[in-house]
């Protein structure tokens, strides 16, 4: 197995949201270790392309604490090709002036699941917020499955997520997020008690051409999270997008129904992203792990369509 090529870190411009307007009451300094300090500017790349042997790899790795990604695993029962890379921090949750950047990218028709090793936990923040920008890029003919763990936003969470999409019309991207509502069994419960999550993902095509752009600003203190058509009584919300060739939306979307299951607490829905991009799927529950089983069925249902083969069971532990 070839383990991936590592270089020397170098200078990263710090990730800065400043300039957002839902940000603006967040900007104090914090009190204690500053903006960019040592373990607080997380840097990742993760590149996958072919090897010789026409195996997918991650050739690329580069990185900066406290981010961390150990070699890729082939435990993929189904896709036992498919490389497997779970990202891991060594410094805890997010806190104030937590500032990082994640760039994964695939080249010509090979592939890759990525996940996280835990929940994301944002810790309650008393000045300034925490920031992530994130940047895929899949060349012609690849493809992509990025389930990571829940993000958990804990009392006073500042949280501010930037995701560019830029995908091949050949390539398929399934992209997931999933948001708990907070600390659910702590203490009284900390539900839609953090000051503000900000979450925006563009999809574009490789010559710069835009598709779509959605972006979602949860402020507990401007809005009634607990109002029909906002969460209502549910405390978890999933979203996906799936970037695919243009053959591949409609049988995914015909094989996959909006439902609301009464007794479970759970329900889904499926629409069409503009331009021909591809789909979104959003799925609100009660708690994460029903949540992860529905979008779990929704990406094998993706990589039937493109690979041919389902997802295999999730792991008891996971």
């Amino acid at each position: 197995m070839e383990s991936p090529k590592k270089y020397e870190y170098t200078d990263v411009e710090i990730v800065s949201f400043d300039k957002a307007r839902e940000m603006k009451p967040y900007l104090t300094t914090p009190r204690a270790m500053y903006v960019g300090a040592p373990g607080k500017h997380g840097y990742l790349r993760l590149g996958f392309e072919l090897n010789a042997e026409g195996k997918s790899i991650l050739r690329d790795l580069d990185r900066r604490v406290p981010l961390i990604v150990q070699q890729e695993l082939y435990f993929d029962a189904e896709l036992p090709e498919l490389p497997c890379v779970y990202i891991l921090s060594s410094g805890g949750p997010n806190i104030d002036g937590d500032r990082y950047r994640q760039i994964i990218t695939l080249k010509k028709d090979s592939m890759a699941f990525v996940s996280t090793g835990a929940a994301t936990k944002l810790a309650s923040m008393q000045d300034n917020y925490s920031g992530l920008l994130q940047t895929i890029e899949l060349d012609e003919g690849a493809y992509l499955e990025y389930l990571p763990e829940p993000i958990i936003p804990c009392a006073h969470t500042r949280f501010i997520s930037d995701t560019t999409m830029t995908v091949h019309p050949t390539a398929t991207a399934f992209y997931s997020e999933v948001f708990m509502g907070g600390r659910k069994y702590f203490g009284d419960g900390e539900l839609f008690k953090y000051d503000i999550l900000s979450v925006c993902t563009h999809g574009e095509r490789p010559d710069g051409t835009q598709l779509f752009r959605e972006k979602f600003i949860i402020d507990p203190n401007k809005a009634k999270i607990r109002d029909i058509g906002i969460m209502h009584n549910f405390d978890v919300f999933a979203n996906v997008l799936v970037m695919t060739p243009e053959e591949n939306i409609q049988p995914i979307y015909d094989a996959c129904e909006a439902f609301y299951n009464k007794d479970e607490k759970l329900a889904a829905g499926i629409t069409h992203l503009p331009n021909n991009a591809g789909l979104l799927f959003k799925v609100l529950g009660m708690e994460t792990g029903p949540v992860k089983r529905v979008v779990r069925e929704f990406c094998s249902k993706v990589r039937m369509q493109v690979k041919g083969k389902p997802m295999p069971p999730e792991f008891p532990w996971r």
